[in-house]
């Protein structure tokens, strides 16, 4: 039961955008206290506690047993006042790396794909560069071998533009694994799918 109680549970603000996850077991006493509705992710009907206690879980689905109930797991949830949207900082990832500079070397500005692109440290690692934004950059094949063990200037080149941490905020991040199917339709592609501002 322990492990179906820290399964994840997605959370939406009282304006229904996504804005994080939690466990089963903080949905539960969210719902409890009042401060959240389970959804059910077929019809979108919401259900405080008692409500979401009188729809029998089948065996088959995710669900928490007590004496008298069979509990079904909420997996989506609402909650009753909080409408913000937490700010976020962007993740300093190789997927965000890549879109910071639009898949371009940052030498000579070609666009030779991406298994032929790599990340480049400015001040190179062993030379005490850190895996940064601003001391890392997309660079093709040929600009990182002629750049080798070299800060650009030592190796002639030059920066289209100086790497900076990108302004554009993410608004939900879900960690590798956590996505369940129920979540499908409030996370959309065209939520993932949308360009994010700089």
């Amino acid at each position: 039961m322990s492990a179906v109680l820290e399964m994840p549970a997605l959370v939406l603000n009282r304006g229904w955008v996504p804005i994080r996850t939690t466990s089963v077991r903080d949905a539960f006493c969210l719902m409890v206290r009042g401060a959240a509705l389970a959804v059910e992710p077929e019809s979108y009907r919401t259900h405080d506690f008692k409500s979401w206690a009188e729809i029998r879980a089948t065996e088959h689905e995710p669900h928490v047993r007590t004496v008298s109930l069979r509990l079904r797991v909420p997996e989506v949830i609402v909650l009753a006042v909080y409408n913000k949207v937490p700010d976020r900082d962007v993740v300093f990832s190789r997927r965000n790396l890549f879109k910071r500079d639009r898949n371009r070397c940052q030498y000579c500005g070609a666009r030779p794909g991406t298994p032929e692109l790599t990340i480049d440290h400015l001040v190179p690692r062993s030379r005490g560069g850190t895996s940064t934004w601003a001391n890392c950059v997309l660079a093709c094949v040929p600009c990182n071998a002629r750049k080798a063990d070299r800060t650009p200037s030592e190796a002639g080149l030059t920066l289209r533009a100086t790497p900076t941490k990108p302004a554009w905020k993410p608004h939900f991040t879900i960690r590798v694994g956590e996505f369940r199917q129920a979540w499908k339709d409030f996370l959309s592609d065209a939520y993932w799918n949308v360009e994010l501002q700089e």
